[in-house]
């Protein structure tokens, strides 16, 4: 106790002719009165100690699980540009082992992403979904329910279920009368 927090002589403990006004019965009442507040007091504090270990607990699982998140985004157009490689390749005698090559790069960066939670999507003829496709324009295709996809002109990845980036597409337009 700090000495400018002492007790000062006129506070001290009342005199008898004060006690005896208090009885005994409602002395113990006063203090199990007070036991009950600190104990209530003391079971809060408990508990919100408690909530916040499970709130860091759980800041530190998400900040665990999508620390990757930039360092995958930045590595996207990388599989892009193989992607692009391996459609422009295709076909063509003289690139064929270039190709092969290329297939077993994206493969073994897939793999390897795959392993860190990233999944890619994106295909023709799955419906169109605005919050995972990112529409680019319209195409007809006969082959095509309307409002599928009709082409893909970019994958969509996500990392452990959120979105890195929607896939870009082209939606089938419907046959017009």
């Amino acid at each position: 106790m700090a000495p400018e927090e002492k007790i000062p002589d006129s506070a001290a403990p009342e005199t008898s002719d004060s006690a005896a006004a208090t009885t005994p019965e409602e002395e113990i009442e006063r203090l199990r009165a007070e036991l009950a507040a600190e104990s209530d007091r003391r079971l809060r504090s408990l508990a919100e100690t408690e909530n916040l270990k499970k709130r860091l607990l759980k800041e530190k699982e998400e900040f665990q699980k999508y620390a990757t998140e930039s360092l995958v985004s930045e590595l996207l157009p990388v599989l892009d540009h193989l992607d692009l490689a391996l459609t422009h390749g295709k076909g063509l005698a003289a690139c064929k082992d270039f190709v092969v090559g290329v297939d077993m790069t994206r493969k073994a960066f897939m793999d390897i992403l795959g392993r860190h939670g990233v999944t890619e999507f994106g295909a023709e003829g799955e419906p169109f979904n605005p919050e995972s496709h990112e529409a680019l324009g319209m195409a007809s295709r006969p082959d095509l329910p309307a409002e599928a996809v009709a082409q893909v002109v970019q994958k969509g990845f996500t990392l452990r279920g959120r979105m890195l980036r929607p896939a870009k597409v082209m939606v089938n337009k419907s046959p017009e009368a």
